[in-house]
């Protein structure tokens, strides 16, 4: 279980991408002295969650910011579920695949709505040039960018929305691949 000092690192990180100083930490923590500083800085660092970079400034480890994954619930017929803590995951490490070739885009439109991707969702993509038959990308197809899937057939590529009130984009000068959908994010 996290503590209420690993919860004020994670979000200090979180809004400001880089972890505080023992001075910071002490205004976060509400404390008097560094020292009181010092000891949870041990503690967090006996416990992995942080470490120190070769100038001895505190860095997080691969488990800081992990996330509880608590078990299943049922979709179909209600059950009982008692919860536990099955595993905690870094929601980097389950989405990203190679953080430098990983970015984000927002959604505007309808053409993908069959594939319950909607006006406003984030998508998590990772640059490429290649796909296969199948494969929603985001696309270049004649000078304009385009999120479809990507159709190849007897030597033809195209594009194809996944709404049936838009029609398939054959290109008449270009087509390239710049990237294949690998999330969906969607806020309620």
């Amino acid at each position: 279980m996290k503590n209420i000092y690993q919860t004020k690192l994670e979000s200090f990180y979180e809004d400001n991408k880089r972890m505080p100083t023992y001075s910071e930490m002490l205004k976060l923590f509400n404390f008097k002295s560094k020292n009181a500083v010092s000891r949870i800085v041990e503690k967090l660092l006996e416990a992995g969650l942080v470490a120190k970079d070769h100038l001895g400034r505190l860095i997080p480890t691969d488990t800081f910011g992990e996330i509880p994954k608590l078990g299943l619930v049922k979709a179909g017929i209600p059950s009982d579920v008692e919860e536990q803590i099955l595993d905690t995951i870094k929601l980097d490490d389950f989405l990203i695949g190679n953080k430098k070739l990983t970015y984000m885009l927002e959604v505007d439109g309808d053409s993908m709505i069959d594939e319950h991707i909607e006006k406003g969702d984030t998508i998590l993509v990772e640059k490429t040039s290649q796909a296969k038959d199948g494969e929603i990308v985001v696309a270049e197809v004649d000078g304009e960018f385009t999120l479809k899937y990507f159709r190849q057939k007897n030597g033809k590529v195209w594009l194809e929305a996944a709404n049936k009130n838009y029609k398939p984009i054959y290109p008449t000068q270009s087509l390239n691949v710049i990237a294949k959908l690998k999330a969906v994010i969607r806020k309620y």
